[in-house]
């Protein structure tokens, strides 16, 4: 047999210890029970009490909860969790798998979190049920399909109030990509604008599913889970897996334990890992010894194994970062496998930006907060930077304006590092009169307009939900920010649904935040990035007392030029203070100004003292001092704050 690939038990009329396979093992004061003769199992430890219970594959199910943003997937996790008795009702508390303060502050989950649920079904028998919760967000569509990859089913969640929305199509179709079992389930039946008729019409006609196969329930009421329970049981179908051959896990996250190293999560697919086994990365060929394996219970619980088909953790004193890669297959040193699994695709980053440390002495600490971060979020993509105004630092790609938002809180609150973003930017394709093909993502790198032939900017594809009582203020909104191709749709009476084609640049700088506004937070908003179409950019430069800020360039299409300069300059000449002399804030393209602002110097009264006598005497004072300043300002250095920088990227009401 090779490697640690299984164990096989033995039934005994005595009380000898078990057999196995490859040697004998025993487990003192613990109770183990066998539901199959003679079949290839697993052992998994039930948290609530103190014994060690067998299941086979066939007692296994993985599944994952997909849905559209607020559709109810973190309250149907907290269902299940509760039904499955790992908390108490006295330590129980809302969102409990959204284990980041700024998932519950914002009341979105961010990270796919794993629990393992034990469940004795109707007729006695005993299951364990692998969730994976996963966020509903377009910009964390990644954290989706990495979930996915560790199913066979997926709870395909509909309110009963909204319907069927943008998220819900993608996710069924990334579902359908991956060949998992579909239930669907229509949450919020206790609602008092739930449509539960029109809403199993929507998945008829919209998703292309029998409404008859559709499970009623209410998440937060409690209704329907045993339902789910059951059809999860009997709809999704066992993990699929050779016990026998050697092993192959699949990397799907990771996470940094300052005491542990990096804390794995695997999805089992081949063979089998325990504790003292030495393992190998197929990617990169590194060893390391298995010091802990287990499954996660709200917390990690350990385990003597995890076998094929099983999602978990492993420790393996892993202590560099740059050692695991998300998508990677781990397998034994000694047995290796012959091929590695299929990872992920490697996500495509729509917008850019910069990070600085606000000292340049925390640039140390800022390169291994990001590797420690990038561990966590493979979707983050970044590369080494440097300006001549912020000095060291990193060019990030993101998957969207959100996710943006959340690498910034989150390297400020669990890294401690305090940054600089610069003005977000996307990606241009540009084409020079040479024939020359370039990709600009950063202001730094803008080809000199004489060069350019043609230039393509991305567009998307925007769906806005709201009442619609709103439609005109938000026509009037996209129009503004170019939108062309306007559709609508009512999904349900009084719910208008506006699509529309319009450049993601323009979705960058504040829409979201006005769509808010004018909706009165009603309206929500998805995108998908569709194409390149012909656009008129160019680059505007930000000089404070005639020299070029590096850090506030920004790309911009050509008929929001001067806005954009003029809402820099009053920006910044609100943050940089005072001087000595007058600072002149202006917005150029090339060498043509657009827009300025202008810093008053501090004056102080030189002709105090001149009480009477010749007005000579005066002017001669005042033109000593006006020739200091003037010289002040060819040699004096404006210093500008670190606030500076934040406020160009705020909007006038913020």
């Amino acid at each position: 047999m090779c490697g640690s690939a299984h164990w096989r038990f033995a039934r005994s009329s005595t009380s000898r210890p078990l057999s196995c396979d490859r040697d004998v093992r025993t487990f003192p004061d613990i109770q183990v029970g066998i539901h199959h003769t003679a079949r290839t199992i697993s052992v998994a430890r039930v948290s609530s009490i103190n014994r060690v219970t067998i299941y086979s594959m066939a007692d296994i199910r993985n599944f994952s909860i997909i849905a559209h943003i607020d559709h109810g997937k973190s309250t149907l996790a907290d269902r299940l969790i509760q039904h499955a008795g790992l908390v108490a009702d006295r330590d129980f508390r809302e969102q409990i798998l959204d284990s980041m303060d700024i998932e519950r502050e914002r009341g979105i989950t961010i990270k796919s979190q794993t629990c393992t649920l034990p469940y004795r079904g109707p007729d006695g028998h005993d299951y364990v049920l692998n969730l994976i919760d996963t966020p509903g967000h377009v910009d964390f569509s990644y954290e989706v399909s990495r979930a996915l990859a560790s199913c066979e089913g997926v709870l395909l969640l509909v309110d009963a109030a909204q319907g069927v929305q943008a998220q819900t199509l993608a996710n069924l179709y990334a579902a359908m990509e991956h060949d998992l079992a579909i239930i669907p389930v229509i949450n919020k039946i206790d609602l008092a604008a739930a449509d539960i008729a029109g809403t199993k019409e929507e998945m008829r006609v919209e998703l292309g599913i029998d409404p008859s196969e559709a499970i009623l329930c209410s998440a937060k009421e409690g209704v329907g889970i045993d339902a789910i329970r059951e059809a999860i049981v009997g709809r999704v179908p066992p993990p699929r897996g050779e016990p026998s051959k050697p092993l192959r896990a699949l990397i799907f996250d990771a996470s940094y334990d300052a005491y542990r190293g990096t804390v794995v999560s695997i999805r089992v697919i081949d063979g089998a890992v325990r504790p003292g086994d030495t393992i190998m990365t197929m990617s990169n060929g590194r060893t390391f010894k298995v010091e802990e394996v287990g499954i996660f219970q709200l917390r990690r619980v350990k385990r003597p194994a995890l076998s094929a088909g099983e999602v978990g953790y492993l420790i393996a004193n892993i202590k560099t970062v740059s050692d695991t890669r998300i998508g990677d297959t781990i397998t034994h040193d000694e047995c290796p496998a012959s091929t590695a699994l299929h990872g992920f695709k490697v996500a495509k980053p729509v917008v850019f930006s910069s990070i600085y440390p606000v000292s340049s002495d925390d640039y140390r600490p800022l390169v291994d907060a990001m590797e420690k971060y990038a561990l966590n979020d493979a979707s983050l993509i970044f590369e080494k930077d440097s300006s001549a105004a912020l000095g060291q630092g990193f060019r990030c790609g993101f998957l969207g304006l959100l996710h943006l938002e959340i690498v910034q809180e989150r390297l400020e609150r669990e890294f401690d590092q305090s940054i600089i973003m610069t003005v977000p930017s996307v990606e241009y394709h540009f084409t020079l009169k040479d024939g020359t093909a370039l990709v600009v993502d950063n202001p730094a790198h803008f080809p000199d307009p004489m060069d350019v032939a043609t230039t393509h900017e991305p567009y998307i594809h925007a769906t806005i939900l709201m009442p619609e009582r709103y439609l005109g203020v938000v026509m009037k909104l996209c129009l503004e920010r170019r939108a062309e191709g306007t559709s609508f749709h009512y999904p349900t009476p009084g719910r208008i649904e506006l699509a529309c084609d319009m450049p993601l640049a323009e979705v960058l700088f504040d829409f979201y935040d006005r769509l808010k506004s004018v909706t009165q937070g009603y309206g929500s908003f998805d995108y998908d990035l569709t194409d390149y179409r012909p656009g008129r950019v160019v680059k505007v430069d930000i000089l404070v007392n005639g020299e070029r800020v590096d850090a506030l360039s920004l790309i911009v299409h050509e008929s929001q030029a001067r806005e954009r300069a003029l809402h820099a300059c009053e920006r910044l000449a609100e943050e940089i203070p005072r001087h000595q002399f007058r600072i002149a804030i202006q917005g150029a393209i090339g060498g043509k100004i657009i827009a300025r602002s202008t810093i008053k110097p501090f004056r102080k009264d030189v002709t105090a003292k001149c009480y009477g006598g010749d007005v000579t005497r005066k002017r001669k004072l005042l033109e000593k001092q006006k020739r200091g300043k003037l010289r002040m300002k060819m040699v004096g250095d404006v210093v500008i704050p670190q606030s500076a920088f934040v406020s160009v990227l705020k909007t006038k009401e913020e």
